[in-house]
């Protein structure tokens, strides 16, 4: 995919909204940008994350709090830190800030729990193209894909759901790289649709039906299709 942005966002899913925002603000330490109303009950409250975009979307009605999804750590790079540190979030989503460097990672580092190692090294390197840099661990723009095999993993089929949800990634061409994406082979999510003068997006998924959203967000692109 030929990228608008070389940093991949990450989305998560919440109903503690007050909760979340504290320990994501202060104890994490992330930039709050602008809040953004989604529609259907959510709002999606955006911070800064190394260049990418830490998306807490609090929506209204209860999740479930069951349907876990692959996407289930994430790695922080920081120049104010000497040793890794792993802290929990009030949903119990793991994050760990690390100096900047540490495990490769000098923005961001997203860890995964696949079913299949080998279906998840054929999707990256035959569906989404992307650079295989160490043993099950995959480079997508500046972000670091680390993958960790579990057989027993039961795949993500649902989008709602407390936790780390979706990656976005954000193209030039949305439509293109959506037919690309499924002509090698790949999943659909749902197809491109545009969400008023902000985006075009559509969803994608893994081998594990993980989501990721594929988008085109006119800020980065200018006036959409």
């Amino acid at each position: 995919m030929e990228l608008a942005k070389p940093y991949i966002d990450v989305g998560i899913q919440t109903n503690q909204r007050d909760a979340m925002l504290d320990f994501w603000g202060r104890q994490v330490g992330l930039p709050y940008e602008e809040l953004l109303k989604v529609g259907g009950g959510n709002h999606q409250h955006r911070h800064s994350l190394n260049g990418s975009v830490f998306k807490l979307n609090h929506l209204r009605d209860e999740l479930p709090s069951q349907t876990m999804s692959g996407y289930n750590g994430l790695l922080i790079a920081s120049d104010d830190i000497e040793e890794p540190v792993t802290l929990y979030d009030p949903d119990r989503n793991r994050v760990t800030l690390i100096p900047e460097g540490e495990f490769g990672v000098d923005h961001i580092g997203i860890e995964l729990e696949v079913s299949s190692i080998a279906a998840f090294q054929h999707f990256y390197r035959r569906v989404l193209r992307i650079e295989e840099v160490a043993e099950n661990c995959f480079k997508w723009g500046t972000t670091l894909l680390f993958l960790e095999e579990n057989p027993g993993h039961q795949p993500c089929l649902e989008m709602r759901g407390v936790g780390f949800r979706y990656i976005t990634v954000q193209v030039w061409d949305v439509d293109e790289e959506y037919r690309g994406f499924i002509d090698r082979g790949g999943s659909q999510g749902s197809p491109p649709r545009t969400l008023g003068t902000t985006a075009r997006i559509s969803f994608v998924r893994d081998p594990d039906g993980n989501w990721i959203e594929i988008s085109q967000r006119a800020s980065l692109t200018g006036d959409l299709p």
